[in-house]
């Protein structure tokens, strides 16, 4: 090569250069010069959105400031579309993928099966499904696909019988989501499945049909976090919210529990402001008390790059273009109960040990109630029972366990009254003047009224051994539950007076408690004929010492034995003490004592009937159980026979202390025998609220005592 040449190539590789060096001043004159401006604008453009903020809940306590129930952090999983940029599916089915390997479940409330051949799952709870489905299907003109409503009531009764119905609309419809979603036709029937019922839920959050946000997970653990934040999924968020802790074991059936919303609830919540995402209170007190607790949720503005990433600070609250309010998140009140939860432990404690020590195999449940004088309800016991904190992963155990020990006996379980009715018969005997505090009738064993023996009931103590109880008075009859002596005055008192006055002490009659209860019933003509029974004028006696058809739940009888206790103010039995605001500060509700009806009471023939009931706990059957408690009780048993084939249910009332009473005890133990054998149960719980060992100590954010 020449030298000529070597310049010549020289000069063109300088040439090249200058131009790629022009071409790169160019750019870089375009980027700051000519377009600058835009360039900037587009780097710090935000793309703004609102969200939900659900409020904190309120706090449980108990009677003396104990906090039953709190909150705790914990983490969601919510979705926004926005900036998966097309690639819903791909992410969507990553997110799923990674929920089946760590076990998440995930909200999904389409009413078709999980699995081909596809069915319609509608149930007697799932008319919101219903509703949403129909909102979507005729958005997108999808009618024809769903059943008619005769249809849907069909399914329904499929549903109810153990299986789902097959409906070819079912299928079609499936196919129809498949198409409309764009699902990877290489994803099996299962997997489709699942994307199309998180693609549903988006749906039905969008700005057409309901637009609240999407809670795709609940409660999630850390390893789930992690998978999720090492895959980098656009538009998969981790929400920091709280869940419901704990603090105590005891008072399962009373406290309740917190969960989402149901299918066939949406429409009920959403029209009291709720998202569907929302938690609300399920059974006892969480769900009586959700106007207090449930707080009002807040409205945050959120800003965000092109890139997804919050630019914005955590606590940037929306504003209400109306009122100019701040949408901040206001938090649920706190709700103090009537309930000490210490005797609540005993309570139950001295429940369970004494119906698993009673030496009857038929033994399969029980309750006891503690109430105050106006109804206040201190401690309320149902056997079996369970840990809230474990609920939701031993919920099959406890749903298959024969002894139903998700039932709240206290309030839910109705129970022949056996004796323990006995004081209600006398007492309308002497206020009606049948008879009086002085009256004597012979107990001979027999009934002797009626002409037919087979028509003479017999007294307990003759069934027994042959025995009678001879010449009494009311009040010797109830300390020795003489059958014959209540025969008699039942008879003469007749079947209406007899359930006026069971009405009036609240037996067979709504309580006024707040959680869910059953009314029971009065056995009578009436009943008889609801019951498909025929009414025989002899059924008198049998009611006249609580048997026969009259049931009633333990809360009852407690409040019933109180009102007697108190000298005839029958009050509405509650849970609710006060509501607190959100920082304690100040009481918002005060609970007043409800009178349900007031009972005229003579003075005197009250007397004689309690007097019976204290000398049963001094010279009567539970006399050895009671010699060494200082406090004067004034009791009553009771056993009401199930069948032939088992033992009796057993009961117990009392009320202490005798001179000045404080409180009412009702204990029932499902074919627990005698109810003389409860004693024990009934004298550790007394021991225990008369004694000075609880102590006092001082909550300070409370400025209350416990005890």
């Amino acid at each position: 090569m020449d030298g000529k040449q070597f310049q010549r190539r020289v000069r063109s590789i300088v040439l090249l250069l200058c131009v790629i060096l022009f071409a790169f001043a160019w750019v870089l004159y375009d980027l700051q010069y000519v377009h600058g401006a835009e360039y900037l604008e587009q780097s710090q453009r935000r793309i703004a959105r609102t969200e939900t903020v659900e409020a904190a809940r309120g706090e449980i306590l108990d009677r003396y400031g104990r906090v039953l129930v709190t909150n705790q952090e914990s983490y969601n999983v919510s979705l926004d579309t926005s900036f998966m940029n097309g690639e819903e599916n791909a992410i969507l089915t990553q997110l799923l993928a990674i929920s089946r390997e760590e076990g998440v479940a995930w909200t999904d409330t389409l009413p078709i099966s999980d699995t081909a051949p596809f069915v319609f799952t509608f149930d007697t709870a799932s008319s919101g499904a219903v509703s949403n489905l129909q909102r979507l299907a005729e958005d997108r003109d999808w009618s024809a696909l769903l059943p008619t409503a005769e249809e849907v009531d069909a399914i329904r009764e499929t549903a109810q019988a153990g299986a789902g119905a097959a409906r070819p609309s079912a299928q079609a419809l499936m196919e129809e989501l498949r198409v409309y979603y764009e699902i990877d036709p290489a994803l099996s029937d299962a997997e489709a499945r699942d994307l199309i019922g998180v693609r549903y839920e988006l749906t039905l959050r969008s700005r057409e049909i309901t637009y609240t946000a999407y809670v795709f997970a609940q409660d999630v653990q850390m390893p789930f976090i992690v998978k999720v934040t090492e895959a980098g999924l656009a538009g998969v968020n981790i929400d920091t919210t709280s869940t419901r802790v704990y603090n105590t074991p005891y008072a399962a059936h009373v406290l309740g529990r917190v969960t989402g919303i149901y299918s066939g609830e949406e429409d009920y919540y959403q029209d009291l402001g709720y998202s569907l995402d929302a938690k609300v209170g399920r059974g006892g007190v969480e769900q009586a008390f959700e106007p207090y607790l449930h707080g009002t949720p807040g409205r945050r503005s959120i800003e965000t790059d092109d890139q997804g990433k919050v630019v914005s600070g955590d606590e940037n609250w929306a504003v209400d273009e109306a009122t100019g309010e701040v949408l901040a998140p206001d938090p649920g009140d706190n709700v103090v109960l009537t309930l000490d939860i210490k005797l609540q432990e005993v309570v139950e404690r001295a429940l369970a040990n004494g119906i698993e020590g009673l030496a009857s195999e038929d033994t399969r449940g029980g309750a006891a109630v503690v109430v105050d004088m106006t109804g206040g309800v201190l401690a309320s016991a149902s056997y079996p029972t369970y840990d809230l904190a474990t609920y939701g992963q031993n919920y099959n155990t406890l749903a298959d366990d024969p002894l139903s020990p998700l039932l709240n006996r206290a309030t839910q379980g109705a129970y022949p009254p056996g004796s323990t009715f006995k004081m209600v018969t006398a007492l309308g005997a002497l206020e009606e003047g049948i008879i009086t505090p002085t009256s004597i009738y012979r107990c001979t064993g027999r009934y002797t009224f009626y002409p037919n023996p087979s028509d003479q009931p017999m007294c307990w103590i003759y069934r027994q051994n042959l025995g009678i109880h001879g010449n009494q008075n009311v009040t010797q009859a109830i300390m020795n539950s003489c059958n014959i002596f209540f025969y008699d005055a039942g008879r003469r008192l007749g079947i209406d007076k007899l359930r006026e006055y069971a009405a009036a002490f609240g037996l067979g009659e709504p309580t006024g408690i707040e959680i869910a209860e059953s009314t029971g019933r009065m056995a009578g003509p009436e009943t008889s004929a609801a019951l498909g029974q025929e009414w025989h004028e002899g059924n008198i006696m049998s009611i006249s010492i609580g048997q026969e058809n009259s049931q009633f739940t333990p809360l009852q009888l407690a409040n019933y034995v109180a009102t007697l206790a108190n000298g005839g103010t029958h009050y509405a039995a509650h849970l609710l003490k006060e509501v607190k605001s959100s920082d304690y500060s100040e009481v918002t509700y005060q609970y007043e004592p409800q009178v349900l009806n007031e009972l005229d009471l003579d003075p005197e023939n009250l007397s004689a009937v309690t007097e019976g009931m204290l000398l049963m706990t001094t010279e009567g059957s539970a006399r050895s159980y009671f010699a060494n408690l200082d406090i004067p009780v004034a009791a009553k048993s009771g056993s009401a026979q199930v069948s032939s084939a088992t033992e009796s249910n057993s009961l117990f009332v009392c009320f202490a202390p005798y001179d000045d009473p404080e409180i009412a005890l009702a204990i029932v133990v499902e074919r627990g025998g005698s109810g003389s054998l409860l004693s024990s149960i009934a004298v550790e719980i007394l021991e225990y609220y008369f004694s000075s060992g609880g102590g006092m100590e001082t909550v300070t954010q409370e400025n209350t005592l416990l005890r």
